[in-house]
This record gives C-alpha cells, structure tokens and sequence, in this order.
C-alpha cells in the first residue's frame, strides 16, 4: 500500500475555534467542534470533516478487522427499507415515534432503517436453505436513522449515526450461544485495541427479545446509562437489569389492618410526616396503562418506580402514566389513596421488596384514608412481581449482598442472544439432518462506531483538548513549524521523510500564524506526537512531545526520524 501523503494544514479544511459553542453540553462535542473534527448540519445531524472522518475511519478499521477474524462476512445492505418485513415483527407500530416513516411517489411506505434485524433475516431465507448453509455471520458498518426526541451531546445521541450491526444464524441453541461468545471476545478486542475504559454489564433484552442480553459501557460523565458495578466481586449490570430476590417474612403476628384519617396526605411525604413514621413503612401504589388497561405498580414508599423497567417487562405493550381523565371514568381509584386491598379490576404489579409477609400502610382507597397493617399475601395479592424500583447506591449486591456502586457510562456495544423471535415472525427455517424443517436461532450484535469517537474524546481529553490513542489519531506525528521560511522548510522535509518511511503525518505549515496558535492547535487536535521544529532548526535541532505525558526532548533530525519510526 502506498504511503499516505503528508497532510499539510494550510491545505486542510478544518477551521480551530476558541470558544466552546454555544450550544455544547459535553466535553467530546465542545472539543470535537472546536478541534475542527465535526460541524453540525441540523438538529441530531453531523458532518464529518477531514480530520473527523480519520478517525471515524480508523474506528471502522479496527471493528472491520476484529469481525472478519471471527469468520464474520461484510455485507451492505440498503438504508432505505419497504415496510412489510417489520410490520411482520410488529416493530413498525413499536418503535412509535423514533422510526423515520415516508412515502414513495406511488404512496407506498417505507423506513430509514435503525436496525436491520428483519432484512437479514429476510436475506438468510433467500441464500441459506440447508443445515449444510449454516452456522453464518453476517455484518455490515451503516448509517441508521432514528427520530431522537431530543438529539443532544453532540455525535452521541443524534438522529444519524453510523454503526456495525452483525447477526448470526444457526440451527441449535448450542450454536447461538458458541456465536454469542465469539462476539463478546471480537468486542473486547475491539474496546481493547480502540484504548477504551469499558465494561461489560448484563443488560435487559427489551423489546429486542431473546434469553440473554449483554453491554459494553464506556464510563464517562457524559453518559446517559447508568450501571451498577460491585466492589466486593466481578457483578455488573445496567441498572435496569438489577434484580431483588423475593423474600418472603412471616406476617402472622400482624394485626388485622385497619383504616386511620389521614386527611389532606395524597403524597408518601405529607403521609409519613402526618404520622410520624419513616416513608420505607409505607407502600407506593403508580397506576400506569398498559396498552390502554391500568395497572398498578407497588414499590416501598422510600422508592421511585423505574418506568424504563416496567416498559421493559411489557414491552411491546404501550406504557403511559394515568391522567386526570382516567381517575374521572373510575370513581374507585381515588387519586392520592390507592391501595392493593379491594382493587377491581386492576393487575397489581409489585418489586420483591413487598414480599408475602411484609406490613404496610398504604391507600385506604377513599378520599382521605389510609390503611396500617395492611399484609402482602394476606390482605392483597400480587399479580406478578417484577423489579421496578431505581437502583440506588448502596443496595445490596445481588451477588454477594456488598452496597452497589454505581456509575454514568456511554453505551458503545450491545450483544443479544434473539433465540427465533424474527424467525418465527419471518418463518426462517433451513432443511436439517434429517430432511425435516429446522427453524433458524439468531443472535443480534451492535457497535456504535461514530458513538465510540465521542467515547474515545470524552475519556481521553485533558483540559489542553483532545488526546487520542494512537491506534485511531488521524496521524501519527503533528509536525509543527514555529516560525517563518527555515522553520517551515525544516518542517517540511522532515514530514516528508516521515511519511516515506510509513507514518501518517499532519504538517502544520501555515504562514502567517503565530507559533503560540500552533502549539494550541496541536493540542486542541490531539496527535499522540508532536514535533516542533522551532528556534534551532538552523542547526538541525527538533523538539519531540508527547501529547498525553507533555514530556519533551530536544534532538537531532536523524534521532527524531530514528525515535518515530521504531
């Protein structure tokens, strides 16, 4: 392969700023704009200039190489998609407001995918029919399309964004789960070499299905997932996928429940002050519609219900808050004083935590009433218990009982054991051994490739500016000429060789700018390397930095070009 010529920055497009832009939130948008890596095109939708597309390039790279080591084969398939295949999967209606709907000319519909699940499904069906055909893995790096809300953080949660998404097809369980471990290792390698902090943490399968769901977590301020990580062992999960063990107690000795007045205490706060008790004494009833029928949700007083778990336990199902409209058509719901005991109509969902056997005082379900001795199992029945309440720091470790830590991270990968959720939905069945039909078994496989730039800038910066690993930097050495006709000159010739002898090199020999710009910008941009060809270059003398460490080295020409082509 030939060399890459020297990039020289009076020739590049790629203005520096100063000031942070107005509307930046977190550091990897502050400086992936100033740096001149990235501009913004419309809400959620980012442009990437020279510098940017090195990296997001070197990115793809290091992904590309992991997957085909794996034995994974690269397709592309179109962005654009007809909708049949996922309103098969009912994923047309489920993905709401985030799926990006349009019309062709003749009125047909179609998507701008944001995941391809149901096309490679749909693809595997038309080249594989035989056992023989199979195990595959198949993957593609693609832009997707999603219909934020609120894009926000710059490149990590916009509306585009480009993505490795691989799926695996096979014919057993056993083969899904061999599959899945051959990913779960190619992302490790991946994170590894990108020089990424990461975690793996088990994670829920939400709407995706499947048996087993895993992520891989960048921690980082910026970050919009929250995981809970032990100090004590080796447990992780997203807090979503932390679960309570139900214990139940013995509640025999309660008293029989009884209703107090309790007037003017529709809220856990006004309720425990009024009685002088701690609000963990008291239950907390949420009513939400699931798919139009109200359910309510039973969480300890001291708790906040996590609507994103209780989404995710029915999900494809819609799940909204009741409004003022729902308690006026059901007089028996009395707004502020629900309780469990004598709901009509009406699944009561509760965390482990209301176990059979635990005592509490809750809504007398009348207007100013409340209820003490009210007993789980006794007085009430749970429809079904699932983990809804947020994680706090300090819970008990699921594993081994030591207080949670928890952490903010970036979520940059997302493995998923699918099991035959599209293939039922799509009937992806191959010829077995024994001639008859075999239905197909998948697993589903994610990277955020443009999202582990933004991972990589916000772990990696310092407060001089961008800082990269040298595997994804857009170069190898930032030459950088500090003066006038000799210093550039020097710098020049310098680059050249450099480049001849197989590294990539940025060449700061813009005239009329003074050194003090330079050295800013060379910091701001981030090559791991830098070298300064400055006051003695007349006698042949550079100075080499390194970017991370800031230490420097005055040495001669030959012994910089010997150092950087070690």
């Amino acid at each position: 392969m030939a060399n890459a010529p020297v990039q020289r920055m009076s020739q590049l497009m790629a203005k520096t700023l100063r000031d942070d832009p107005a509307d930046a939130e977190v550091l990897s948008h502050k400086l992936l704009v100033r740096a001149g890596y990235v501009r913004r095109t419309a809400a959620g939708i980012w442009s990437w200039l020279p510098l940017g597309k090195k990296v997001l390039a070197n990115v793809e790279r290091i992904v590309r190489e992991e997957m085909d080591a794996i034995g994974a084969q690269e397709v592309s398939l179109p962005a654009l998609l007809p909708r049949e295949p996922y309103e098969a999967t009912g994923r047309w209606d489920e993905y709401g407001a985030e799926l990006f709907r349009l019309q062709d000319r003749r009125g047909g519909d179609y998507l701008l995918g944001p995941t391809h699940e149901e096309i490679f499904t749909l693809l595997v069906k038309d080249q594989c029919s035989s056992y023989k055909d199979l195990p595959v893995i198949l993957y593609q790096i693609q832009t997707k399309f999603r219909d934020e809300a609120r894009p926000r953080a710059g490149i990590l949660r916009g509306r585009e964004f480009l993505m490795k998404d691989s799926y695996s097809f096979d014919t057993e369980d056993e083969g899904l789960a061999r599959s899945y471990a051959l990913h779960r290792e190619a992302y490790k390698r991946v994170f590894e070499r990108l020089g990424l902090d990461y975690r793996i943490v088990a994670a829920t399968a939400g709407a995706m299905g499947g048996s087993k769901s895993e992520e891989f977590l960048a921690p980082a301020e910026a970050g919009e997932d929250t995981f809970a990580d032990c100090p004590n062992c080796d447990f992780a999960a997203n807090t979503e996928a932390v679960a309570y063990e139900l214990q139940p107690v013995d509640g025999s000795a309660v008293a029989a429940a009884e209703d107090i007045p309790t007037p003017d205490t529709p809220t856990i706060e006004t309720l425990a002050a009024s009685l002088g008790v701690p609000a963990s004494a008291t239950l907390k009833n949420l009513l939400v519609k699931v798919d139009g029928e109200i359910v309510a949700v039973g969480v300890p007083g001291d708790r906040e219900v996590d609507l994103g778990k209780v989404e995710a336990h029915f999900a494809p199902a819609a799940v909204e808050l009741v409004t003022e409209a729902d308690f006026a058509v059901r007089p028996d719901l009395v707004r502020g004083y629900v309780g469990p005991q004598g709901l009509d109509k009406v699944k009561y969902l509760a965390d482990p935590r209301v176990a059979p056997g635990t005592s509490w005082i809750t809504g007398a379900n009348k207007d100013g009433m409340h209820t003490k001795n009210v007993v789980a199992g006794r007085d009430f029945e749970v429809d079904e218990y699932v983990d809804v309440v947020v994680v706090q720091e300090g819970d008990p470790c699921p594993k081994c009982g030591t207080g949670l830590k928890l952490d903010r991270a970036i979520e940059i990968g997302h493995i998923f054991q699918l099991g035959r959720k599209y293939a039922d939905a799509l009937k992806l069945d191959v010829l077995g051994q024994n001639g008859k039909p075999v239905r197909v078994t998948m697993g589903s496989y994610g990277i955020g490739v443009s999202r582990a730039v933004a991972a990589l800038a916000e772990q990696s910066a310092d407060d001089k500016g961008l800082c990269w690993p040298a595997e994804v930097a857009p170069a190898d050495v930032h030459v950088v000429a500090a003066g006038k006709a000799l210093q550039i000159e020097l710098a020049l010739e310098v680059s050249d060789k450099l480049s001849a002898a197989g590294l990539r090199v940025l060449c700061d020999d813009r005239a009329g700018v003074s050194p003090g710009v330079k050295f800013t910008d060379a910091e701001l941009i981030g090559v791991p390397k830098i070298l300064v060809a400055g006051r003695r270059s007349g006698e042949g003398v550079v100075e080499l930095k390194d970017r991370r460490t800031g230490e420097r080295e005055e040495l001669t020409v030959d012994e910089a070009l010997a150092r950087l082509t070690a």
